[in-house]
């Protein structure tokens, strides 16, 4: 019996190939897109999993507040790892990790340079999941002067030599260390990616016993089907028995004085499958994702997989007119209506399985664009994940189900003598007819409120990127020259500083470690204004050069810049007007001082020389904060204010400069313009995938609003010839026909708008800096939806409309 179903369903679809086609590719591109976006959501849900212990790891984070603003920080202070393990029982191992800037590795006189290097401590390979290819995993940390490399560095360094025992030479550090260890490459789901771990007995500032400073980044190992949160009721006691005395000599206030003035400060912990998703922190291992965005694809996945059925379902039902003789018949001739409907359920998965082969293959040739657009690494491999194939076939199944039962139920209730005697579909009025175009009609009004709700996504997204491109900064980023790692250089660095300010081309230099956009040091600052000793507020710290100001174009709100001819500007800072009205000198900062205690205690008092217009330092994401800029030879990046001409030429001999003067390194630079956009990477990739989608589903639709035509043209054939025979004219019945639709899609725009403005309007509460969603935001998706949706139908339309009237109406 099977078999002659799958026989007969063949030879329909065979038959049917227009049908066959557009029905195919339709729930093909649906469940192509389903299974590109679940693969990016199931990536996203992985990060960490790898690691055995995963479940049982926390992260320990830093958390506080003071006038000036929030401190929400990734990494605590160096003992906050033995501390906790020492006074807590239910701590079973605490591990950490200090990242290590970009150091120049030389090994066998070959330079290299690298950016993914870290100080571990000798357990992090018994915490983590990183398998040893080579080595101890107990020892290879252990002792002073050892590094772990993964097995990519192995081979970029020494080849197919073998790695264990050989050295390689940091100069940031004038030190050597010997390799003890390869470990498998990190994961790419994990939420740090390191080619590089040096022993953190090799480093002084592990030892280190202040509470006052941080930059470790601490985990810890706590027993199975242990909550978190128990031991995390317990870190208050931490902060009164280690923060607090050490507080009470830098600052000279009790912890208790502290939070009265309005402050707090805290550890507390966040498990390890957490981080990637739900971290934002001012300092982080990595880039982590956005749990918002997961779930927006989860929706958008499920929602194209919807109108993808709903489609199959339309055009399916569609055709039934070209099909209700054929039911008629077999239903004379004995068939049984469960037999009818078994038969459209094998024709309705047989499709389903063709969609599902050639969705496969869409994947496999559009992975690597996406890939691309996402920044990430996903592959099909059905021997990696064995799930994967009888996953992907149980969702052919649903699919095939659920898409085919309505029609296959529609088209096997066809009574025989209405569909024999009427000789059309419009038989099919005695099983409720009407109620089916009602219900089709609303399926293709959920499509359409998909494809506007999308559309308008992706409008605000890119009015949300165009107003963070346009804003005005604070300060000039177009044609700015960013050098880093000029410390590289040693002694010649202000050599180097020197040539480049000399050349025509340059406007003018600048050396500092903090730049306005992109990633950038950071220091947090705790001042005391002068009125009020005992009112602590947080900023942060820029030190900078005389000429840093005039070189990013800044403007001076009050008071003048700093200046070599004033050997007092060493004491003298500038504020920006939010550290001076949080300070309470909104109208005259000049004149007044701050003061600034460090960890021991020792205070120290700065002069306010002037004060800077705001300017945004940070993500559009967030409001500006308070900022001190102090003078101070911080060199280690160099930061030019270049000419629009001739860029080409100044690099080139800026590059010459460089390794007349260094062999070490090379020659690396980027523009303060690009690393401003880089900031909202994530954004840029959101508008894109975003409009793609919106594009995909509004075809989609089309395809299921073109099913509709057909269906609708065929039903109203007779009405349309005696239209004609009375004197209706083509534009008027093409009118007529086009109204009824243009209903639906009017609806549509009615239920997606008010969606549309709340989704929009929660997305871009995550702005300190937003555009207001403007009306033709939305009067431009319903523009485009109802051009597409007429244009869609036109041809059904004008084809009704056209046809012989004595054709249509012979049968009468």
């Amino acid at each position: 019996m099977l078999a002659n179903y799958i026989k007969i369903a063949w030879r329909s679809l065979r038959k049917n190939k227009a049908f066959t086609f557009i029905n195919s590719i339709g729930l093909a591109m649906g469940l192509a897109t389903c299974m590109l976006i679940m693969l990016f959501v199931l990536d996203e849900l992985s990060y960490d999993r790898f690691n055995e212990k995963a479940d049982r790891i926390v992260r320990v984070i830093f958390r506080g507040s003071s006038a000036g603003g929030a401190m929400n920080e990734a990494h605590v202070m160096p003992p906050v790892a033995q501390a906790l393990k020492a006074d807590y029982p239910e701590v079973e191992d605490a591990t950490r990790i200090r990242m290590a800037g970009s150091p120049i590795v030389t090994v066998n006189n070959t330079t290299f340079r690298e950016a993914a290097v870290a100080f571990a401590d000798s357990n992090l390979l018994q915490v983590f999941t990183l398998p040893l290819l080579e080595g101890n995993a107990k020892t290879a940390l252990l002792r002073p002067n050892t590094a772990v490399i993964t097995q990519a560095l192995a081979r970029k360094y020494f080849g197919d030599k073998d790695p264990l025992g050989q050295l390689i030479s940091l100069k940031s550090w004038n030190a050597t260390y010997q390799v003890t260890g390869v470990i498998d490459n990190v994961p790419t789901n994990s939420h740090f990616h390191f080619d590089l771990f040096l022993s953190m007995a090799s480093l002084p500032e592990a030892k280190a016993n202040s509470w006052m400073t941080s930059e470790f980044f601490t985990y810890l190992v706590l027993p199975k089907g242990y909550d978190y949160k128990r031991l995390e009721a317990k870190l208050p006691q931490v902060v009164e028995k280690y923060i607090g005395p050490q507080l009470k000599q830098a600052m000279g206030m009790s912890l208790s004085q502290f939070r009265q003035k309005g402050n707090d400060i805290g550890l507390y912990l966040q498990p390890l499958t957490d981080i990637h998703l739900h971290s934002s922190f001012a300092f982080d291992l990595g880039t982590n994702g956005n749990r918002q965005y997961v779930y927006l694809f989860g929706v958008v996945a499920l929602l194209m997989l919807g109108i993808a059925c709903i489609n199959f379902m339309n055009l399916s039902t569609a055709g039934a007119s070209k099909r209700a003789k054929e039911v008629g018949v077999r239903k004379v001739l004995g068939s049984a209506r469960q037999s009818l409907t078994a038969q459209f359920l094998v024709e309705s998965l047989l499709l389903t399985a063709f969609s599902l082969l050639l969705a496969v293959g869409l994947v496999y040739v559009t992975l690597p664009f996406f890939n691309e657009l996402a920044d990430k690494a996903l592959t099909l491999n059905f021997i990696a994940t064995p799930w994967l194939a009888p996953a992907l076939l149980l969702l052919g199944l649903v699919v095939g189900v659920l898409a085919g039962s309505y029609p296959a139920f529609f088209l096997s209730a066809f009574k025989p003598i209405a569909v024999l005697k009427g000789g059309s579909a419009g038989g099919t009025r005695s099983v409720g007819g009407r109620n089916r175009i009602s219900l089709r009609s609303g399926l293709v009004v959920v499509q359409f409120a998909v494809s506007i709700l999308l559309t308008i996504g992706t409008a605000v997204v890119y009015q949300q990127l165009n107003y963070i491109q346009t804003k005005k900064l604070g300060y000039s980023k177009e044609q700015v020259l960013v050098l880093p790692e000029t410390w590289l250089l040693g002694k010649n660095e202000a050599v180097f500083r020197d040539k480049i300010r000399q050349d025509s081309r340059v406007v003018n230099v600048s050396t500092s470690r903090f730049l306005p956009a992109g990633p950038s040091s950071n220091n947090n600052f705790f001042v005391y204004p002068e009125a009020n000793s005992t009112q602590l507020v947080k900023t942060l710290r820029y030190d900078v050069d005389e000429a840093y100001i005039p070189t990013l174009g800044m403007k001076l709100a009050a008071g003048r810049n700093f200046s070599s001819a004033f050997g007092t500007d060493s004491s003298g800072v500038i504020l920006n007007e939010t550290a001076a009205r949080i300070l309470g000198w909104s109208t005259n900062a000049l004149g007044h001082t701050i003061g600034h205690a460090d960890n021991q205690g020792h205070v120290s008092t700065f002069r306010v020389i002037g004060v800077v217009n705001d300017f945004h330092f940070k993500s559009l994401h967030e409001p500006i904060a308070p900022l001190v800029m102090t003078l101070g030879n911080t060199g280690g990046v160099a930061i030019v204010k270049v000419k629009a001409q001739d860029i080409s030429g100044l690099l080139a001999s800026l590059k010459s400069q460089w390794n007349q003067l260094t062999a070490e390194a090379p020659f690396t630079y980027s523009f303060l313009d690009e690393r401003f956009a880089n900031t909202y990477k994530a954004e840029q990739k959101i508008g894109l995938i975003l409009g793609l989608f919106a594009g995909l589903t509004i075809f989609v639709a089309c395809l299921g609003l073109f099913g509709l035509a057909t269906f609708t043209a065929e039903q109203r054939t007779k009405e349309i010839g005696v239209r004609k025979v009375l004197g209706a004219t083509v534009p008027g019945i093409v009118a007529l026909l086009s109204k009824d639709f243009l209903k639906l899609v009017l609806i549509a725009l009615l239920i997606a708008v008010p969606l549309g403005w709340y989704a929009m309007t929660q997305w871009l509460a995550g702005f300190a800096y937003k555009v207001e969603i403007a009306w033709w935001t939305f009067a431009g998706a319903g523009t485009l939806a109802i051009v597409i949706a007429l244009l869609t139908v036109s041809y059904q339309s004008i084809s009704a409309a056209l046809m012989n009237p004595v054709n249509s109406l012979r049968a009468e």
